[in-house]
C-alpha cells in the first residue's frame, strides 16, 4: 500500500455530509436548559460540519404525577423547585426563576414537544431551534406555563410563525407522527433521560450533564475518523 493512499485515508473528507447529532431533550428538563450554552457553542465551533437534529423524549409528560412520586405528595413541588433553582445557581447563563414548579406548574411537556414538531414541519429546523429556546426561556426565566397549547401558539405567532399552519400540522396528525417517531427511536436507542446526545448512528450516547470538552472531543474524533476505517471488533 503506497504512502499517498495512506495519507488519503487519514484525511477527513470535506465533501461528506454533516455529522448528525441527535439531541434528545424534554423541554421542562432543567439540565437541558443548563446545557443550552454548550449546544450553541458546539454549533458555533463546528458550523456546517455537524447537523443537530432536535428530538424529544417524554420525561415530564405527566409532570404532576412524576414530581409527587419522586419528590413527595405534600411538598414535592416546593422541594423540586428548590432543587432545580439550586442546580442552576453555578450557571449564570441559564438562570431559573424561583416560581418554577413552586408556583407555576405545567402539567405536561408534551404540548410543547408537539408544537415544536409542528414548527419543524411548517417552518424548518432553524425555526424549531429558535422556538425551543424561546419556550425554555418562557418557563425557566419568565415562569410562564408552557404546558398550555393556546399559549404556545400565541408565543409562536409572536415569533412571526404561521399559527394557522402550526394548528394544521397538529390537527392532521403530522406533528404527532413525528413526536411518536422520536419516542420510538429513543426507546430503541436506550435513551434514559434528558439531555442525551446520540452520535455515530447510535454507537455513541452521552447522557446527562456532560461537559463541553467531552462533547467537543467526541465530535472532533468523529469528524477526523477515516471514512474507510474498519471496525476493531
Amino acid at each position: 500500500m503506497n504512502v499517498q493512499f495512506l495519507e488519503t485515508l487519514a484525511m477527513p473528507d470535506s465533501t461528506n455530509t454533516p455529522t448528525v447529532v441527535d439531541y434528545y431533550t424534554d423541554i421542562l428538563c432543567v439540565w437541558a436548559w443548563i446545557a443550552q450554552p454548550r449546544l450553541e457553542e458546539l454549533q458555533k465551533q463546528w458550523s456546517r460540519q455537524i447537523q443537530v437534529r432536535y428530538r424529544y423524549v417524554d420525561i415530564f409528560g405527566d409532570a404532576h404525577t412524576k414530581i409527587a412520586q419522586r419528590w413527595g405528595a405534600d411538598d414535592g413541588f416546593a422541594t423540586f423547585g428548590a432543587h432545580i433553582t439550586h442546580s442552576a445557581e453555578p450557571f449564570a447563563d441559564t438562570p431559573v426563576h424561583p416560581a418554577c414548579w413552586t408556583e407555576v406548574r405545567p402539567r405536561s411537556s408534551l404540548p410543547a414537544h408537539l408544537l415544536l414538531k409542528a414548527v419543524g414541519i411548517v417552518s424548518g429546523e432553524d425555526a424549531l431551534k429558535t422556538m425551543a429556546l424561546k419556550i425554555r426561556g418562557a418557563f425557566f426565566v419568565e415562569a410562564l406555563d408552557i404546558g398550555n397549547l393556546d399559549f404556545l401558539l400565541e408565543l409562536a405567532q409572536g415569533q412571526g410563525l404561521d399559527s394557522q399552519g402550526l394548528r394544521g400540522a397538529i390537527m392532521d396528525g403530522r406533528a404527532m407522527a413525528e413526536l411518536s417517531a422520536d419516542q420510538l427511536n429513543a426507546r430503541d436507542l436506550g435513551v434514559r433521560g434528558s439531555p442525551t446526545w446520540v452520535l455515530n448512528e447510535g454507537r455513541q450516547i452521552l447522557y446527562g450533564n456532560v461537559g463541553y470538552r467531552i462533547l467537543n472531543a467526541n465530535i472532533e474524533e468523529l469528524l477526523k475518523r477515516p471514512g474507510a476505517e474498519a471496525s476493531w471488533c
